[in-house]
């Protein structure tokens, strides 16, 4: 973890770290948060080792980023320690780096099922532990990270990104109620379908490609959840969600984005499970 110099630290409520920089909800978190006067460190892991500073025409914001692998600890380390010695702290977090991997159960390797949880649920792990020393010395800080729906109740043939949500789930309110006397705020987004590059960079377990009896309906599901994403608006009423959180003194633990998905987490609470099941099945199975 990086260390932390009290003496050194200062008001940067407005510094950002936003994981998962280069593309979809991430970049346009960290490009919208540069645009409102915040110091943006942006990480991704194609990024220039030298990395890439873009500042708006106006104000004081910018953003940098720089490479970030959140699945190794040296990297989330050396980035966190960064950001905090140049700027003297850290304000917020968006944690939104992520992706999703697509195969039956039966069909998903070990080693698969794990590459999906260092990115989704233990990158998030490494990114909470490396800015909370600097956040607790500071008295303050807010971290949002980037959930899904898919968190809140199973995808069939995307269980291990499902998996992956809900233990982040588990995770971000577990370390919201741990770190609340220090002043931390921490909110899970939970966004449903979102048009961007996290359609085309859905991955596939290998078996589910290669004569798999769940092949067909495989296919089918994804195919589903690919038409959904592409007709879905794009990742600014995520970003407008957020504006809300970091415009209001509470912090909610979750906040659903999307009317439409609001409304089905809020039922989902009165129905049985089986039902919820034979509608999902309906959708993808």
């Amino acid at each position: 973890m990086p260390l932390v110099n009290q003496a050194q630290l200062k008001d940067c409520s407005r510094v950002a770290i936003v994981t998962g920089a280069s593309s979809g909800i991430g970049k346009a978190c960290a490009e919208h948060l540069a645009r409102r006067g915040y110091r943006v460190y942006g990480g991704a892991r194609r990024i220039p080792a030298g990395g890439v500073l873009v500042k708006p025409s106006a104000g004081e914001g910018f953003l940098k980023t720089f490479p970030l692998d959140v699945g190794q600890s040296a990297s989330v380390n050396e980035f966190v320690s960064r950001v905090a010695e140049a700027e003297g702290g850290i304000g917020l977090l968006i944690h939104a780096a992520g992706y999703a991997l697509a195969g039956a159960v039966e069909d998903v390797a070990t080693e698969e099922a794990v590459a999906q949880f260092q990115a989704n649920f233990f990158g998030a792990h490494r990114l909470y532990r490396a800015v909370l020393p600097v956040m607790r010395c500071q008295g303050y800080g807010r971290i949002i990270a980037v959930g899904s729906v898919a968190g809140l109740f199973p995808i069939p043939f995307q269980a291990m990104y499902s998996a992956s949500k809900y233990a982040l789930e588990a995770l971000t309110e577990a370390t919201r109620m741990e770190v609340a006397p220090f002043g931390i705020a921490i909110t899970i987004v939970d966004p449903g379908d979102i048009n961007t590059g996290f359609t085309a960079a859905r991955k596939w377990a290998v078996a589910a490609q290669a004569g798999s009896p769940y092949q067909e309906r495989c296919r089918r599901a994804v195919a589903a959840m690919v038409r959904s994403e592409q007709q879905a608006p794009g990742p600014e009423i995520v970003i407008r969600e957020i504006d809300r959180l970091l415009e209001r003194d509470g912090s909610p633990v979750r906040v659903v984005v999307g009317r439409q998905y609001k409304l089905v987490c809020f039922i989902r609470k009165f129905l049985p499970d089986k039902l919820v099941h034979r509608l999902l099945q309906r959708l993808y199975a």
